[in-house]
């Protein structure tokens, strides 16, 4: 199935803890069916301090299911994404506006 969010896209976080906050996709895992979106989903990992590193209490973004996340259009409202084929290429765009991607 091709990837309706890709890395770098602009979402907004529909359910959960973090409903209604806004953040660009760092990674996505198209495996597990998850994204981490830098700044939603915060936990704090407790690391061990070692040669390289300080250690103590480090804030990391978990991943979230894309099931979760929307898309941001031009607007700035939360918007599905569909696929058409445009000049033989096959493009995202933007349900509520009809604007590619």
């Amino acid at each position: 199935m091709a990837a309706k969010l890709k890395t770098g896209d602009k979402v907004v976080v529909l359910t959960g803890k973090d409903k209604g906050k806004e953040g660009e996709i760092s990674r996505v895992m198209p495996k597990d069916g998850k994204a981490i979106v830098d700044g939603i989903n915060i936990s704090i990992r407790h690391t061990r301090q070692s040669a390289n590193s300080q250690g103590g209490r480090i804030p990391q973004a978990m991943p979230i299911d894309l099931s979760n996340l929307a898309l941001v259009d031009s607007n700035g409202k939360p918007t599905r994404v569909g696929f058409r084929v445009e000049d033989g290429k096959k493009v995202r765009f933007a349900k509520t506006t009809g604007d590619v991607i």
